[in-house]
């Protein structure tokens, strides 16, 4: 990376992100290149953005085409994209109806504004308290952070907001001690900020089951885990549970910023005219990106599973002293590590030509594009173990 590049970084940008000194300028497929010229292999997607890996020709002609008509209106006029869009979210999702955004945050702070005031609609005051699991993230705004089930980001920014209990996760009996000031459960049904954790299957199904019978809307964080990242559409979908609400965001429309939440019947008419906006939802372009996306994606969504599996295996077969163990779904996989610091591999890895990214204290993770070729898993696989064997 360019000292200009660096100082203009330097000078004129918040520093709130320790950046790894690469500047990359272009990609293509599962490979990107930075202001040098060297190749990259990308085993991180834009943080598990860019589904369809970069520059995929259709998703750029759709892009292309819809910046030649127009490119937004605002949600106060309907157009053909926003409303194909809905339909095939809730074609693939079996929920009713979908609000768009433009980030995971927005898109749980929708679902906050939703469970409470279903809550008051049908119950009156005093039960607002939304639970989360600990261990859980679920965004950086002041809500969201506050619904985040991690102490580490819990200061600086205090007062947090109230109306949020932490619960340990896989633990029914802490759902079931709670009180009657509850309105919903949100949960990520595989945690992904500290560690890449699945919850168990039967801890998810008892607590859909105890939501159904206490009236507590059951709503899932799928801004990581959905738009096929897991190997089905969305993360819930492993567990066979009918949530109230998901929300969802960062592979949506893979590298342009857009979000959604979607909603069962029971919840279609919640949210009523002047309850919830966002100015640049539905924008058309984002819109046309998320429907060539999914064009994209219904093909190959099978083969999902089988790559991950395969890179899992693959990483087993090395047997490497430096490697833990392997968890996961599909292609949203984490390598715990051997008193290694994540941060430190992640940086020699980058050196030798793998784009990876950590997750906690002690783990590798890795979000490769869906349409990575098993070829470029096998050179950046053989990079992977090189390093980890030095």
């Amino acid at each position: 990376m360019t000292k200009e590049f660096k100082a203009q970084y330097s000078a004129n940008l918040l520093r709130t992100y320790a950046r790894y000194p690469v500047a990359f300028i272009s990609g293509k497929g599962s490979k990107i290149w930075d202001d040098a010229g060297k190749e990259y292999i990308d085993f991180m997607s834009g943080l598990g953005v860019c589904s369809v890996g970069h520059s995929h020709p259709d998703w750029v002609s759709a892009i292309a085409a819809q910046a030649g008509e127009l490119s937004h209106v605002s949600n106060l006029y309907h157009t053909p994209q926003g409303g194909l869009l809905a339909q095939r979210l809730c074609d693939i999702s079996g929920m009713s109806a979908a609000f768009f955004a433009n980030s995971g945050s927005e898109a749980t702070e929708g679902l906050i504004k939703l469970a409470r005031k279903y809550s008051k609609d049908y119950y009156g005051n005093g039960r607002s308290t939304i639970l989360t699991l600990e261990n859980s993230f679920h965004g950086n705004t002041l809500a969201t952070l506050s619904a985040t089930g991690q102490p580490k980001y819990h200061h600086n920014f205090e007062p947090f907001l109230p109306g949020f209990r932490h619960v340990p996760i896989n633990d029914l009996s802490a759902l079931e001690e709670q009180g009657r000031d509850v309105c919903a459960l949100l949960i990520e049904v595989i945690q992904s900020d500290n560690s890449i954790t699945p919850l168990s299957a039967e801890y998810v199904k008892q607590a859909a089951e105890l939501c159904k019978d206490r009236d507590w809307l059951l709503m899932v964080d799928e801004v990581q885990t959905g738009i096929g990242r897991t190997g089905k559409w969305f993360g819930f979908q492993h567990y066979d549970i009918e949530p109230d609400a998901i929300g969802l965001s960062r592979g949506l429309a893979s590298g342009l910023p857009l979000s959604a939440f979607l909603v069962s019947q029971k919840l279609y008419d919640v949210l009523g005219p002047h309850d919830h906006a966002s100015t640049f939802g539905a924008n058309l372009i984002c819109c046309a990106a998320a429907l060539a996306t999914l064009d994209i994606l219904t093909p190959i969504l099978p083969e999902v599973l089988q790559k991950g599996q395969y890179i899992c295996d693959k990483i087993i077969e090395m047997n490497l002293p430096a490697i833990a163990e392997t968890s996961g779904v599909g292609l949203m996989l984490g390598v715990k590590l051997n008193k290694l610091v994540p941060y430190d591999i992640t940086l020699k890895l980058l050196e030798a030509g793998l784009a990876t990214l950590t997750a906690g204290i002690d783990e590798i993770k890795l979000l490769p594009p869906l349409t990575i070729t098993y070829k470029d898993i096998d050179e950046g696989l053989a990079i992977f173990g090189k390093v980890m064997k030095a």
